[in-house]
């Protein structure tokens, strides 16, 4: 049954389609996986199991009398626990938050996956608030990442890219405020994407803002285009959801990248990227060129945009903590208080300058795709790195060396992107590259994602060495 977990959902869905497989039998090969590695990795903050086994024989009758509910009937998938889960508690990984009250309702796009009738097996971790790019909590403690235990998967939706990499699940959904899926995809070799704000709908509004945006990881770009045609939808508690556009994220996925016009940026002319690293991301760069795309190595000509997120994201940490209070304050991590602390100290005049700064950001980029179709960078300039550490050791011996300064910057300007498995180092770490591609171009992300799979499987920890977890 084991292989089963590491099945894609259009498998399972022709599996069942044909009478080969249950979603009995799939969602049990998930939680056997759960239950054989959770307790070396730590990714997820809740397993409901009795639930999840009877919505896999409720979809297994479903399928057995010929009427699935939906696209994704009997799909094992995890929810971050930052998004909203009836029934479960959403503790957003801190002690300051109770698991003794109501718990009445799902997050969005939670609920469009139930409606199709994917089977829910959990919550994953998440950093306190998601407010760290590695993936620990006061709540939860370390979550390991399984290509080597002694290192972080990043973050901040870490439990949903490890859980992804394992095959703890098929679908996940994660969030992405500054890189929070991209990064810890790229750190265990999962594709993630984050789609353009406000094509998969959210609510609660978050503390960042429109920073915000609903993440998925997965192990095939498309298992990724069958989460979008699921939860890429408007939603009525979404005040800033885009209309539906109807589009589906299957029909010419294989298209390929020929006669598209990609520019790469190996550094945006300011960061610091380990050469092996950028070693690895220029071969994937040149595949593309291989596979007929037009690649010309450019910088998008933006100067480091940090100091506009960091506005945002102290002032989203300040609006966070006033909201409780002084007892639950107590029970927070230090290290969000202290960016509180910072944005308590914004000005208004500050944060409508950033935010002035931010809107001539997403301008230079809407003028850059007039040239360019895509962006390739890498997703991170470094590999993953020991748990404990808030960031590479380098970054910590040298504050002012940004260790993720490729995925933030559209968080700024909304922009689609992905991060792509490209490789390993010397020492077996995964790295990935960054795609970006202009405001609701969506799609042709998943393209260029799905053309550079197409020639350049992506591999998991279980394929590649079933000894690197014991």
């Amino acid at each position: 049954m084991s292989e089963i977990a590491d099945f894609s959902a259009s498998k399972l869905l022709s599996l069942y389609r044909d009478r080969q497989l249950s979603p009995t039998e799939a969602t049990k090969a998930a939680l056997e996986r759960i239950n054989t590695y959770n307790s070396q990795v730590n990714a997820f903050a809740i397993v409901d199991e009795k639930t999840a086994l009877a919505e896999a024989e409720a979809s297994e009758v479903r399928w057995l009398n010929g009427n699935p509910l939906g696209l994704v009937d009997g799909i094992p998938f995890t929810v971050k626990d930052l998004l909203l889960t009836k029934g479960l508690p959403t503790r957003r990984g801190s002690k300051a938050i109770t698991s003794n009250q109501p718990w009445p309702e799902d997050a969005p796009a939670v609920a469009r996956l139930r409606e199709q009738g994917a089977v829910l097996l959990g919550k994953t971790t998440t950093s306190e608030f998601g407010w760290k790019g590695v993936t620990d909590s006061p709540l939860t403690g370390i979550t390991r990442n399984p290509w080597n235990t002694d290192l972080t998967p990043g973050g901040s939706s870490g439990g949903a890219a490890v859980a992804a990499a394992l095959g703890m699940g098929t679908l996940h959904l994660g969030t992405d405020g500054g890189g929070s899926s991209r990064s810890p995809a790229a750190l265990t070799g999962v594709f993630g994407l984050k789609p353009t704000f406000g094509r998969v709908a959210g609510y609660p509004s978050a503390h960042t803002g429109t920073l915000f945006h609903i993440g998925v990881l997965v192990r095939t770009v498309t298992d990724a285009a069958v989460m979008m045609n699921i939860i890429a939808h408007p939603d009525v508690r979404d005040w800033y959801a885009l209309s539906d556009d109807k589009q589906d994220y299957t029909v010419d996925l294989d298209q390929g990248v020929a006669r598209l016009r990609i520019a790469y940026s190996p550094n945006f002319g300011y960061a610091d990227v380990d050469p092996e690293v950028a070693a690895l991301v220029k071969a994937a760069v040149d595949i593309f060129a291989k596979l007929g795309a037009v690649v010309e190595e450019v910088n998008p000509g933006f100067t480091n945009p940090r100091s506009i997120f960091q506005t945002f994201w102290q002032a989203g940490a300040a609006k966070l903590v006033r909201g409780f209070s002084p007892e639950q304050q107590a029970l927070i991590e230090e290290g969000l208080l202290s960016i509180a602390k910072e944005g308590d100290r914004i000005t208004l005049a500050e944060y409508l300058s950033a935010q002035d700064a931010r809107e001539a950001l997403g301008r230079q980029m809407q003028r850059f795709h007039e040239n360019y179709d895509l962006l390739i960078t890498p997703t991170l300039p470094t590999v993953a790195f020991p748990v404990g550490q808030n960031r590479p050791q380098s970054s910590i011996d040298n504050p002012q060396r940004d260790w993720a300064p490729f995925t933030y910057p559209f968080n700024l300007t909304q922009q689609p992107a992905a991060s792509v498995p490209c490789g390993f180092t010397t020492n077996g770490l995964p790295v990935g590259i960054q795609i970006v591609a202009a405001k609701y171009k969506d799609l042709l992300v998943l393209q260029a994602a799905k053309a550079y799979e197409s020639v350049s499987p992506f591999i998991m920890p279980l394929e590649l060495n079933r000894n690197v977890l014991k």
